[in-house]
């Protein structure tokens, strides 16, 4: 069945269904637009939220990342941004793949029904043409023939008259003689309209609007075909992300799951344990001895300013530390009992000469001397301790860790000075030995200044050393930090007489000579080229093909493929990998599996 045979008489109705199907094309262009801008807002709307709620740096939130349940929440935001992204994805290719495709279709078909449409009215109006030439020559062939039998009644009238001269009866006979033969051509002429109308008449009925009609079917049906794929395309470009938004879901689920709330309460101990003991049982003060008690309390007026809360203590273990801070609200009630002498009994008599006469101003004037004191040196409490190198200000466990944290660095930067220098020693032997490679003199300045670093640096080791045994623990990298002193020692026995030392036999990496020499391709390799490549920090298998851009600092990689990573995502979404071939750049953390 086809629309041709069938529907050969139905030109409007074909016209109309052919028009609704584009209006049809174009109102679905118009519908995935619009889930696209949704699309869009949507992602938008989520990292405007991860970015609020991300912490900025320095700020306490980002101190507090080193505990699992705030580093989990910083995952969650991170795989919600990453999330956002696979959203404008899923807009991007609904815009590429459906709506400029639909719409680059749509103006095609608008073009080619407009051409079928208008080759039907073409043949149309022809075969009207032929039926007006068809009907004028039947209407002349009525109008002649009418004529000519008017002209043979009255040539046979004519004749009967018996008054009509023979003339007369010739000329009627004439007359009717050509009109009867005009007459006959134009009755040929019809016949042979009416055939040329009947033969155009079945080659437009029969052949050319069927042949249209199936153009406009085959077309309609294309419409369909093709709008029925970008239904297809509106799911599976969601679909085709939906691994990537499990792995994103699944982030969340690990970062919910990486929460340890055991780990955190140790972190916590670890970051503010103070080390101090807690404070003992207070003293009995027995007033019924004659303890001057005003004296006793206005010594709390030279507490001065203590490093911590214990040292308080342990200046005035006869006044209660209070863990937990309150605000100093000053009132007679709460004030009274810290100065205010007992009350007279009767049995004692009148007030002691001392209160004067009036107890009240001698009660505010003690309150002046002892109360006021003590909210100074609690007010002192809450200000920021001076930092001092040897972070005396800290509690001794924090003390403790930030001398050894110090010991730590300074141990790196001195080793690093160590092989410099073994690497300038190098260089030197090599440029005495090849004197046309460089100037052995032209490294004598490198070569002061790193012992001199090393110097300054053995002195602040030993200076952070001392302070470290001062509080109260040495850890086990001390005995490592002995060992490379002593390697420190040796290269300076050494380095005095001009001896090129060496003890694992390899070059460092910081050993450079002077940049107008020219060094030859073995000593790039010792002294450049571990510089440039940093050591891969692990292995990552590709998830999913990511087309790269050299411009961008990105590359191509294929699903399956293996590389190393070089560095690690920064919470920005991305991060640095290396091929075989020396070929670095950044890739989608989430397309990418992460092995350690």
């Amino acid at each position: 069945m086809d629309w041709g045979t069938d529907l050969w008489d139905q030109y409007d109705i074909i016209d109309k269904h052919t028009q609704s199907g584009l209006e049809l094309v174009e109102k679905y262009v118009k519908f995935v637009k619009e889930r696209t801008e949704i699309e869009q807002n949507y992602a938008k709307q989520l990292r405007n939220l991860t970015k609020k709620y991300n912490p900025k740096r320095g700020c306490k939130e980002e101190q507090e990342c080193r505990f699992s349940n705030h580093q989990s929440f910083l995952d969650i935001l991170n795989e919600m941004n990453d999330y956002a992204g696979q959203r404008e994805l899923i807009a991007e290719n609904m815009m590429m793949n459906i709506c400029i495709e639909l719409t680059k279709y749509l103006q095609e078909l608008k073009m080619e029904r407009k051409t079928h449409l208008s080759e039907a009215k073409k043949a149309q109006q022809s075969l009207e043409s032929t039926y007006k030439q068809l009907d004028s020559s039947k209407k002349r062939f009525e109008r002649e023939w009418r004529e000519a039998d008017k002209a043979a009644q009255y040539a046979e009238k004519t004749d009967q008259d018996i008054n009509a001269t023979k003339a007369d009866v010739e000329k009627a006979k004439q007359q009717a003689n050509m009109r009867t033969h005009i007459a006959e051509e134009c009755k040929n002429d019809y016949a042979a309209q009416l055939q040329k109308y009947n033969q155009e008449q079945s080659q437009f009925y029969f052949s050319d609007v069927p042949l249209i009609f199936n153009k406009l079917q085959d077309m309609d049906e294309r419409r369909v075909r093709k709008l029925a794929q970008g239904y297809v395309l509106f799911s599976d470009t969601e679909r085709h992300v939906m691994p990537i938004i499990g792995k994103c879901l699944e982030g969340v689920t690990k970062a919910g799951t990486n929460v340890n709330e055991r780990n955190d309460s140790i972190a916590l101990i670890e970051q503010y344990k103070s080390g101090f003991e807690r404070p003992g049982d207070l003293d009995f003060e027995d007033y019924s001895q004659g303890i001057n008690r005003a004296s006793s309390d206005s010594s709390l007026g030279t507490l001065g300013t203590p490093k911590g809360p214990l040292e308080l203590l342990g200046k005035n273990r006869s006044k209660p530390f209070w863990l937990f801070s309150k605000k100093s609200k000053l009132s007679p009630s709460s004030l009274t009992p810290l100065s205010t002498p007992p009350a007279p009994s009767p049995a004692n008599g009148p007030p002691s000469p001392k209160f004067g006469r009036d107890p009240l101003s001698y009660c505010l004037k003690e309150i002046n001397k002892t109360v006021k004191p003590r909210i100074s040196s609690f007010r002192t409490l809450g200000r920021t301790p001076t930092v001092t190198e040897d972070f005396g200000h800290l509690p001794p466990e924090q003390r403790r860790k930030r001398l050894q944290q110090k010991l730590d660095d300074i141990g790196k930067e001195l080793q690093k000075e160590v092989d410099q220098s073994e690497a300038l020693e190098k260089m030197k032997d090599v440029y005495e030995k090849n004197p046309q490679m460089g100037d052995p003199a032209s490294l004598s300045p490198q070569i002061n200044q790193t012992a001199q670093n090393m110097e300054r640096l053995r002195g602040e080791l030993n200076k952070y050393e001392s302070w470290l045994t001062e509080a109260g623990r040495r850890g086990d990298s001390m005995l490592r930090r002995d060992t490379l002193r002593e390697d420190a020692l040796s290269y300076r026995s050494h380095s005095n007489n001009n001896e090129p030392y060496s003890p694992d036999g390899t070059h460092s990496e910081e050993g450079t000579p002077d940049p107008s020499q020219a060094i030859y391709a073995e000593f790039d390799d010792d002294f450049e080229e571990e510089e440039e490549l940093a050591a891969p920090i692990g292995q990552c298998t590709a998830m999913y093909n990511f087309p790269g851009s050299a411009s961008e600092g990105t590359i191509t990689m294929q699903e399956g493929e293996v590389l190393s990573v070089v560095e690690e995502d920064k919470g920005d979404g991305w991060t640095r990998v290396r091929r075989a071939n020396g070929n670095e750049g950044y890739i989608p953390t989430s397309y990418v599996s992460i092995s350690k």
